[in-house]
């Protein structure tokens, strides 16, 4: 079974301006290593809430391909959620979910994936337009890259190995990515949207 630094390795030189959005837990870590940059949104708090964040994000901005890097064990949690976003079916947002078949941060219990649960079928059941299951690096690749470019609400499901890759942990903390995603949409949109302080403000404007 592959393993999901594999898949992200393999996936990274073809991002180009997509917003990334991750999960919590190792993938979160992996990609950082990857492929860090402004335009990436880090879960470290919040499971289950990845695939909502990245589909409002989505919604607002609809000129600019958005990716979700997900767990089984995180969407199982959410399923209610995924329904929301199948129902309204932003075309620039695709959903990638690491399948592991285990809640591997608590200590590895198994998922329902483990058992019978296919969440690519749960996904077509609740109206995604296309949702597919891989278990190779290059179906991974060809899969998610072909997503991108339909401009379609797609799912992949790419089935790993547990196990997260020896790299250097993460620098930052969730408050400066927060900070460093936020004034990068300001840049880039010509928008605020968190304020500079009062001080700050009137510095600038003195100047």
């Amino acid at each position: 079974m592959m393993k999901r630094f594999e898949c992200l390795t393999a996936l990274a030189p073809h991002i180009g301006e997509t917003v990334v959005i991750t999960n919590i837990g190792g993938v979160a870590i992996e990609w950082q290593h990857l492929h860090d940059n402004d335009s990436t949104f880090y879960m470290w708090h919040s499971l289950g809430l990845a695939t909502s964040i990245a589909f409002g994000m989505a919604l607002s901005w609809p000129d600019r391909q958005f990716l979700v890097f997900e767990g089984d064990g995180s969407l199982l949690m959410n399923l209610g959620g995924l329904a929301t976003v199948a129902e309204k079916a932003p075309p620039n947002l695709t959903v990638v979910v690491f399948d592991n078949q285990a809640h591997e941060s608590p200590g590895g219990y198994p998922t329902a994936t483990a058992g019978r649960a296919n969440l690519a079928a749960a996904a077509l059941a609740l109206g995604f337009p296309v949702a597919a299951t891989v278990e190779t690096v290059d179906d991974f690749q060809d899969s998610v890259t072909a997503a991108l470019a339909r401009e379609r609400l797609s799912m992949v499901v790419a089935k790993v190995q547990t196990g997260t890759q020896n790299v250097p942990l993460p620098a930052m903390d969730a408050r400066e990515n927060k900070y460093r995603f936020v004034r990068w949409v300001e840049r880039t949109r010509g928008v605020t949207i968190i304020p500079l302080p009062g001080h700050v403000s009137k510095m600038r404007a003195q100047g």
